[in-house]
């Protein structure tokens, strides 16, 4: 559930880019098995680096990864919802256990990197009608916020119209809105973007112009009132339950600054879509047809609807927890790696029994990732001497309600994001078994490829891609914040080639999970889980923590990545100004 800004690149900038982007060292980590560290830091060679490094991950142990699942995910920290009396008591916790494991605050003085939150809490008043006579109910049929962070929300009698996948990308030639007005316009669009081609856009694999967010943000910044995305679940990688969950209830953003917004941000069921546009005289898939093409005109619907939005507006705070070992080279201890988590989650909901679980515990989503970033943090402080960059350990809040937490870090960071070499994050561990393999989302837009390349070998471990390319996880996780920035990332998801198992029974665990117990109260910590795959995963993380903190060049995008313009303007303006 992820904010974010539209990444588009021109061919002619992607060349640009060739000439002012920093060079990398293409042997920096072919390099690794024989180069000693000339400044300072584990001095064997590898088998070496790698190998020395390996001795700490002993410190990963699956007792201490379950202790910190059992704890922040049990029912006294009530969901970890942002600005809760559970959020601040995870965030106390968190930074007394880092301080416990003598790893040193990362904001200042202080382990908490404090930000407010505006909490919007929308309601309408019955159905939602049109001009049809089609009416649609609320939760079971669609959902709606106020996206104007006002008291209410308001539109009369707006036109409605389908606007295919609602994208404009200059640099695939393709714009479903051919320059016609949208201001005051209800826009009616597609989930995901076109992925029926290959050479289009980039396939199945899905990019930030098919989340939406940015469908939000596009219609907001071509001035429609409204914005309603229909629902599938093949297109949006999860049932509908999953989105009634996720937009009931306060919906929490950074405080407004001054950039467009829709008075209401809405999603419909695929079932109801279809009764609403054959009340007006379309065929949903006449219309699905039509906008999978390049010539696609915007296609007025002949209906119109009003619709009053009453929004709570409540400011509240909370924060990133922050911890930092300092990198022992004087050189590169300017730069740093960032280790990522989120540790919120949904918080409480409501009760219609006395004995319904309404706590939203937040278990796999994302105690696991906290677990195992305070055991690497733990495996870190037993090395004989720092890496040569600087270690963050940043465990982010609000990313469930749209990566807030890394966002604000981004835009407010500890390092300047030139001198961040990378950023490692981890975003719901296996629970399963320990996997032959491992998955890195992201795989084959960085330098980061050689690092995971290298510990893959190191583990015995295979190396894959995002397995579910349609679903978009590089843009719905806490990487995405920092490649916004020109940060590359390595988003680990542990494996799926369970050892022990037949092929595919991994993947048949974490498609059930999904369905039923992602952001649902039943993910929670229970009796069959199996930290084998845990524990290995961390190792993993560890130790390409530990070989991007060493290498000698940063890392960077491969040239004409999508974010390799953000990375070339951080570069420049460290350049510009290198006391930054």
């Amino acid at each position: 559930m992820n904010h974010g800004l539209r990444i588009s690149l021109s061919l002619a900038g992607a060349l640009a880019l060739i000439v002012v982007l920093v060079s990398v060292n293409r042997d920096v980590l072919a390099g690794f098995e024989q180069r000693e560290s000339e400044q300072c830091g584990l001095r064997e060679p590898h088998g070496g680096t790698l190998a020395q490094a390996d001795q700490v991950s002993s410190e990963v142990t699956a007792e201490f990864l379950r202790s910190v699942v059992a704890e922040i995910s049990s029912d006294a920290y009530e969901g970890r919802s942002p600005g809760s009396a559970g959020d601040r008591k995870a965030r106390q916790w968190l930074a007394e256990t880092f301080a416990s494991i003598g790893v040193a605050p990362g904001a200042g003085d202080d382990y908490q990197q404090l930000f407010d939150l505006v909490g919007v809490t929308s309601a309408v008043e019955g159905d939602w009608s049109f001009s049809t006579g089609f009416t649609a109910e609320p939760v079971s049929e669609f959902v709606v916020n106020a996206g104007n962070q006002a008291e209410t929300a308001a539109f009369q009698d707006a036109e409605l119209v389908f606007v295919g996948y609602g994208i404009q990308a200059p640099e695939y030639d393709w714009d479903d809105y051919k320059g016609l007005d949208m201001r005051g316009k209800v826009l009616v669009m597609l989930n995901n973007d076109p992925d029926w081609d290959a050479d289009l856009f980039e396939g199945e694999r899905r990019l930030y112009y098919g989340r939406w967010v940015y469908k939000y943000e596009i219609a907001a910044k071509l001035g429609a009132v409204a914005a309603i995305i229909i629902h599938t679940t093949p297109s949006a990688g999860y049932p509908w339950q999953v989105v009634a969950t996720s937009w009931s209830g306060p919906q929490f953003e950074l405080p407004a600054q001054g950039e467009p917004r829709l008075q209401a941000s809405a999603w419909m069921t695929e079932d109801a879509a279809r009764r609403l546009l054959a009340s007006a005289g379309h065929e949903f898939d006449d219309l699905t047809e039509s906008a999978r093409s390049r010539d696609f005109v915007p296609v007025p619907l002949g209906a119109r609807s009003s619709l009053r939005l009453t929004a709570q507006l409540d400011r509240t705070e909370t924060a990133n927890v922050l911890a930092m070992i300092e990198g022992c080279d004087p050189v590169l201890s300017e730069q740093a790696v960032v280790l990522t988590a989120h540790h919120d989650h949904l918080g409480r909901g409501e009760a219609s029994s006395p004995d319904e679980d309404v706590i939203y515990n937040g278990a796999l989503d994302n105690a696991t990732g906290v677990a195992q970033i305070l055991a690497i943090a733990k495996a870190m402080k037993a090395l004989p001497e720092p890496p040569r960059r600087s270690i963050v350990f940043a465990l982010v809040g609000a990313e469930e309600q749209g990566l807030l937490g890394s966002e604000y870090y981004a835009k407010y960071p500890t390092f300047h994001p030139g001198r961040i070499a990378a950023n490692v994050n981890l975003d719901g561990a296996n629970i399963w078994g320990e996997a032959s393999d491992m998955i890195f989302i992201g795989l084959g837009k960085s330098s980061l490829d050689a690092v995971a390349e290298t510990v893959a070998a190191y583990t015995g471990r295979s190396l894959h891609g995002d397995q579910f390319p349609d679903r978009g996880y590089y843009y719905r996780s806490d990487q995405f914040s920092f490649a916004k920035i020109g940060v590359p990332g390595i988003y680990l998801d542990g494996g799926v080639e369970i050892i022990g198992k037949p092929a595919g029974w991994g993947s048949e665990r974490i498609r059930e999970w999904i369905e039923q117990h992602y952001h649902q109260p039943s993910d929670e910590l229970t009796d069959d889980w199996v930290f084998d795959g845990m524990v290995a995963d961390a190792r993993f993380a560890l130790l390409t923590t530990y070989l991007i903190a060493q290498a000698d060049e940063m890392q960077s995008w491969h040239p004409g990545d999508e974010f390799a313009a953000a990375r070339a303007e951080a570069l420049r303006d460290l350049a510009s100004n290198p006391n930054q």
